[in-house]
């Protein structure tokens, strides 16, 4: 595959049913939807973007709110996550997929976009490139790059739970032995930084963050360097623990 010919798109997934808190990416900070936000953020990459939701009547508003607002929206599975995005992908007739998820308010579209150039530059279909595997990015800005290829792979021989609900297990503990698995990272650690919305207290932070500092509009070393200015902020959600996969 020529890589530098292909279809590159950006699929977000996005649900309502959160465990921790519920329809959190329709929850609303200084008169916006953290979902318009990320995609706002999102579209700093020049790359279409992609919207995976449920089949579930629960989801029924996020599909509401991508047609509104003219955004593709694919509609499958709540826990088969991977053949979410693998239909989703088929559907729109990608090439190269960039894996998002949408509690993710301020991630960088223009990070993505310079590693979608390093991907092309490397042009290897067997390539999975991310910043979050090696961790120095905050989380809230993770983002995973892999070809159609490779997510077909893994659509057809993935078989646990965990490698079909977290999409890309298959591919970044390379199980078929061919992945090429190169990483994004920071010359610092800020790893330590939480900026994504799984909890009521990461809530309070983002809320301070747009809604204070006008975050929304800040690239990623701007937002780390008001963190490391301001501790107080860090404290509000740094006892918060990331899901398991």
């Amino acid at each position: 595959m020529n890589v530098k010919s292909k279809k590159i798109g950006i699929i977000t997934q996005a649900r309502m049913t959160s465990t921790r808190l519920p329809g959190k990416i329709l929850k609303h900070v200084g008169g916006k939807t953290i979902l318009e936000y990320h995609l706002d953020r999102l579209q700093w990459s020049n790359l279409p973007i992609y919207i995976a939701t449920t089949t579930n009547a629960t989801d029924d508003e996020v599909s509401n709110w991508a047609l509104e607002h003219k955004i593709p929206c694919y509609r499958g599975s709540e826990n088969d996550v991977l053949t979410r995005y693998y239909s989703c992908a088929l559907e729109n007739r990608l090439d190269v997929i960039v894996r998002v998820t949408s509690d993710c308010p301020l991630i960088d579209g223009k990070i993505i976009r310079q590693a979608v150039n390093q991907y092309i530059t490397n042009n290897d279909s067997n390539e999975y490139l991310s910043n979050c595997l090696v961790r120095t990015f905050p989380r809230g800005f993770d983002f995973e790059i892999f070809s159609f290829e490779l997510l077909e792979e893994a659509h057809q021989h993935a078989t646990t739970p965990t490698q079909r609900e977290h999409v890309t297990p298959y591919i970044n503990q390379n199980v078929s032995g061919k992945v090429h698995i190169k990483h994004i990272t920071r010359t610092s650690d800020n790893s330590q930084y939480r900026i994504t919305l799984d909890t009521e207290d990461d809530f309070k932070l983002i809320r301070k963050l747009i809604e204070d500092f006008n975050c929304e509009t800040m690239e990623t070393q701007e937002i780390i360097s008001l963190l490391m200015a301001n501790p107080w902020l860090h404290e509000i959600n740094s006892h918060i623990e990331q899901k398991k996969i």
